[in-house]
């Protein structure tokens, strides 16, 4: 079968992010399909996608929706209706079956299968689609298989994906050369799925909770195929990278031998590190360390279902920096049980932090069949029925317009305490940035 697989977002807040999940669809796909790659981030033409359609000609256009929206409490975008947008332009263009997929789509499957009136979609890991694929070819009904959902019919979801896990992809594709020039970073993975119990987070839901590290040698070899094409930054992409300490070193000592020499950066969790963890790290690349802080309350991160303490916090913040990292904290206010006197211990803890960029969100994003959203409905937040794909956020005692007042307070105009992701602010410098050739996220030229 043709196939073309599309991703559709279009957001570069706060910059453009390489669509590695298609790379892995692909993967899964060439020994079978004829398979093509769109970006509709990276190709700016207006009727990009009915052009490929009429000049393709494929017979599935699958969709990847990375996320519904920015989860950002200060400033709310929804980016349903760019998945809205592509399906009518390939039911105009073109005879072909629709596939949803991406992490967005496995958060809200039903909803978006009726918004979008596609034919199918596939939850968790996209690799799945080929055995949707081989049963359309054969004319059998695909109801039942592992991870497929269908229109009208329930939502079974299963374990994580247990076949081969190959990336494919070519240097010298258009939409690389995108990334390429804006900022120079693409990104890898060193692992999939996360054991951690976050209370509002879906990772669990999307990848499982077994932790599958990828061979510490392959990839090194996946990053050095990418410095060979051009990159300038690295960004592992896993939910966590150090869920796996021994794990990390092992890939460390992989990229040095593989002679990886750009700079990269990952999100980790800030639990106490053993000694000499991220200058081992620092050694073999790692650059740029971005901590899910959360809170610096020790009530608050048990609400959160936080498995480290503010004093971990503290601790691998202070490793961080010793082995001349860059680091940043990301904070999300406004949990279950958080007070006007939680609030103050996190931000005055924050303020401690010596040399690095913190980001603050007044609010967490509910998500459906999270422990988040199932306290939200006991504690009567949400009511029965409610619709929670448009932008939904969980709001304590405390209103959210007092909780950024009380960052901005701090903040007092220092450009490294930033309320949420910085938004077209941020973007709008990381744009000027990486047109004079810098590379990698950015933030760390906030820190003063």
């Amino acid at each position: 079968m043709k196939v073309l697989l599309v991703s559709t977002n279009r957001s570069a807040v706060p910059f453009p992010v390489y669509p590695l999940g298609l790379d892995f669809v692909a993967g899964a796909l060439a020994d079978r399909h004829e398979v093509t790659l769109l970006d509709l981030l990276a190709d700016e033409r207006l009727d990009a996608l009915e052009a490929t359609l009429r000049s393709s000609v494929p017979d599935v256009v699958g969709l990847s929706i990375r996320n519904v929206d920015n989860t950002d409490g200060t400033n709310p975008e929804g980016f349903v209706e760019d998945a809205r947008r592509a399906a009518a332009s390939v039911r105009r263009a073109s005879g072909a079956r629709v596939v949803l997929g991406g992490s967005g789509f496995g958060i809200f499957p039903a909803e978006l299968l009726a918004a979008t009136g596609a034919d199918a979609g596939i939850v968790g890991e996209g690799e799945r689609v080929g055995a949707l694929l081989d049963a359309w070819e054969r004319g059998a009904d695909a109801a039942g298989l592992p991870g497929v959902v269908l229109r009208d019919a329930p939502v079974l979801r299963t374990g994580p994906w247990q076949g081969p896990r190959r990336r494919r992809w070519r240097a010298e594709a258009p939409h690389v050369a995108f990334y390429l020039r804006h900022g120079g970073m693409l990104n890898l993975q060193s692992r999939r799925g996360c054991p951690h119990a976050c209370t509002y987070c879906t990772y669990p839901l999307l990848e499982g909770r077994a932790s599958r590290p990828v061979p510490p040698r392959d990839v090194a070899a996946e990053a050095r195929a990418l410095q060979d094409a051009g990159a300038r930054f690295l960004f592992f992409a896993d939910s966590t990278f150090n869920v796996d300490p021994p794990h990390n070193l092992a890939v460390a000592a992989a990229l040095r031998a593989a002679e990886v020499r750009l700079p990269w950066g990952a999100f980790f969790a800030p639990s106490a590190p053993e000694r000499g963890y991220f200058g081992s790290l620092a050694a073999a690349g790692l650059t740029h360390v971005e901590f899910g802080t959360e809170s610096l309350s020790a009530p608050m991160l048990t609400s959160f279902g936080k498995w480290f303490s503010p004093d971990d916090v503290r601790e691998a913040h202070a490793a961080a920096r010793a082995a001349g990292l860059n680091v940043a904290h990301y904070f999300l206010l406004g949990g279950p049980g958080e007070t006007a006197a939680t609030l103050s211990e996190t931000l005055e803890g924050a303020e401690r932090l010596d040399r690095c960029a913190r980001f603050f969100f007044p609010a967490p994003r509910i998500f459906p069949d999270t422990p988040l959203a199932r306290r939200a409905q006991a504690e009567g937040r949400l009511r029965p029925g409610h619709e929670l794909l448009p932008p939904t956020f969980y709001r304590c005692d405390v209103p959210a317009e007092e909780i950024l007042g009380m960052v901005r307070a701090r903040a007092a105009g220092r450009l490294d305490w930033v309320a949420g992701s910085g938004g077209e602010r941020l973007a709008r410098v990381a744009v000027r940035l990486h047109a004079r050739g810098e590379t990698g996220p950015l933030w760390e030229r906030l820190i003063g």
